[in-house]
């Protein structure tokens, strides 16, 4: 049986040797991005840094991970998820070590690096392998069990991570995700197979001419803004700010902050089930894409407004809706060539991870224009700094609303 033919089996030993693999990278992936969330403190205090430090220092992961994914999607096209997948989580693991030993910023800076262009690759390659070895009308559903794989490494960095730093230190934690690392490679390389990649034998340099392609499509840009201005401000701001900002404006103590952290991940963990389940059943994926980013910026609005009462549930909205951006994947790789899938997702990639970088840096940025009281920043700061990001979300939902699903 081939099942990129078969439109509704999902073989368990596909998901055994195929899914699982590429799951346990994308864990590892986004428990690292937002780790720093709940060691922040501690790091900061370590090493002595300014909001704008600090921010630049967590926002490295996502500079690192923009800039390496133009070449990571060439990468994926011509020599299959297994093997590059497998390279990258060494580097991760390289990473990991080198950010527990780091005794200054710049070698805090250059094992952060090394996590990004580590873990770069592990939802892309996942993604692009889904479309090798399965159906692509299974896809939205895939993505959105990885993508609640994902929400389950966001909640190992809330509560888990912080027992382990408060018993061990923030630095055994990064000994610990390094070994992970190191592990999820070793099983990828040996447990997922290898299958003829569509468009095989193309030239490098006709593999990146076609990205211009991809680039000039003005369905992609209106499928994709959202995915980058939304989902980016959400993981910037999951990975960083929402702690401070529950703490200083919403007056949480630092355990409520984890759980309330935890319940945003596992909203979002659930939402990337629903919506991609609703959106391979329904006939217009791009409604249920829709629907989603409307909640995430109406919560996020909340948010930016200071809400205080009502913090832990608009936080829950607010990762449950921003979790239907795994379905631009979906919606863009069933309107491009199949050989272009790995150039497709990283193309918007690319741009999600600048804006994520953009973000967390600038929200740094914009608190230090207020003078902090008790080492907490007023809430007049983070409301500016978060309308800012809310008018920008507002944008790009408006002109994604009027589309229409086009024709494949």
């Amino acid at each position: 049986m081939n099942p990129a033919q078969d439109n509704a089996a999902l073989p368990v030993k596909l998901i055994a040797v195929v899914f699982i693999p590429f799951a346990s990278g994308f864990f590892l992936s986004i428990l690292l991005r937002y780790v720093n969330a709940v060691i922040a403190r501690d790091i900061a205090a370590d090493f002595s840094l300014s909001p704008s430090d600090l921010g630049l220092l967590t926002s490295v992961y996502f500079l690192v991970f923009a800039a390496f994914q133009i070449p990571l999607g060439v990468l994926l096209d011509r020599f299959g998820p297994r093997r590059v997948l497998a390279t990258l989580l060494l580097f991760a693991a390289a990473g990991g070590l080198a950010f527990g030993l780091a005794r200054d910023v710049t070698e805090l800076a250059l094992g952060r690096a090394l996590l990004g262009l580590g873990v770069s690759g592990c939802l892309m390659g996942a993604i692009k392998g889904f479309t090798i070895w399965f159906p692509l009308s299974r896809l939205a559903t895939l993505n959105g069990w990885i993508l609640a794989i994902g929400a389950l490494g966001a909640m190992a960095a809330t509560a888990p991570v912080e027992a382990i730093a408060g018993a061990a230190g923030w630095r055994m934690v990064f000994y610990v995700l390094a070994a992970c690392a190191a592990a999820i490679s070793a099983l990828i390389f040996f447990v997922v197979p290898e299958r003829p990649l569509p468009g095989a034998g193309e030239t490098w340099s006709r593999q990146f001419a076609e990205i211009g392609a991809i680039l000039r499509s003005v369905f992609f840009w209106r499928v994709a803004l959202a995915l980058i201005v939304v989902h980016g401000a959400y993981q910037a701001l999951q990975g960083l700010w929402l702690a401070p900002w529950l703490i200083d404006v919403g007056g949480l103590t630092r355990p409520q902050v984890a759980n309330t952290l935890l319940a945003s991940s596992i909203a979002y963990g659930v939402g990337s089930v629903v919506f991609g389940i609703l959106a391979d059943r329904m006939a217009n994926r791009l409604l249920a894409f829709k629907v989603g980013m409307a909640l995430a910026v109406l919560a996020f609005f909340a948010i930016a407004a200071g809400v205080r009462e009502w913090a832990p549930l608009v936080l829950m909205v607010y990762g449950f809706g921003a979790c239907a951006a795994a379905l631009p994947y979906a919606i863009l790789t069933q309107h491009f060539p199949r050989e272009l899938t790995g150039r497709v997702i990283t193309a918007s990639n690319i741009f999600m991870f600048l804006a994520s970088f953009g973000v967390q840096w600038g929200v740094g940025v914009l608190l230090r224009l207020w003078p902090a009281v008790d080492g907490r920043y007023p809430a007049e700061g983070y409301a500016v700094a978060f309308g800012i990001v809310g008018a920008m979300q507002l944008a790009v939902l408006l002109w994604l609303l009027p589309m229409k699903e086009p024709k494949r």
